[in-house]
């Protein structure tokens, strides 16, 4: 079997902010930007790998999601809970103070894990952990 992982999903509360983040900050390529009613839909992704892509979506676009469901949602998405991605490089270092020099919530500074990498970790702007990685 010939399987990749082509997209994964986040979500947004603000797409500009979450835009801007994984834009700017992080310095993937918008690769589509789609919106619909009050919903938008941004995908982006890391360049040179156009076969891998990050959805930003809105946390709760099902319209049968009840309201309970969008709360406890909601609630997860502040505490920094509902999801993460965790992403790879080389400096992990390097990577590190340029995104924390834009001022990006730092969640973990750079450490020494005992399964073999060193890793730090930040909060996009809908509270998303965004750990970054560098194996051993």
């Amino acid at each position: 079997m010939d399987i990749t992982i082509q997209y994964t999903f986040l979500p947004h509360t603000d797409p500009e902010a979450s835009l801007a983040f994984y834009r700017d900050t992080l310095g993937f390529e918008v690769r589509n930007d789609v919106g619909y009613e009050d919903m938008r839909w941004i995908t982006v992704g890391p360049a040179g790998q156009p076969d891998t892509s990050i959805v930003l979506t809105p946390p709760t676009p099902d319209p049968g999601t009840t309201d309970d469901e969008r709360r406890t949602v909601a609630e997860m998405m502040a505490k920094g809970t509902y999801a993460s991605i965790v992403l790879a490089t080389t400096d992990v270092d390097g990577a590190f103070d340029r995104v924390a020099a834009t001022g990006a919530e730092v969640a973990q500074e750079p450490i020494d894990q005992p399964y073999g990498v060193r890793d730090c970790a930040f909060r996009d702007p809908a509270g998303n952990m965004v750990r970054i990685q560098q194996p051993r």
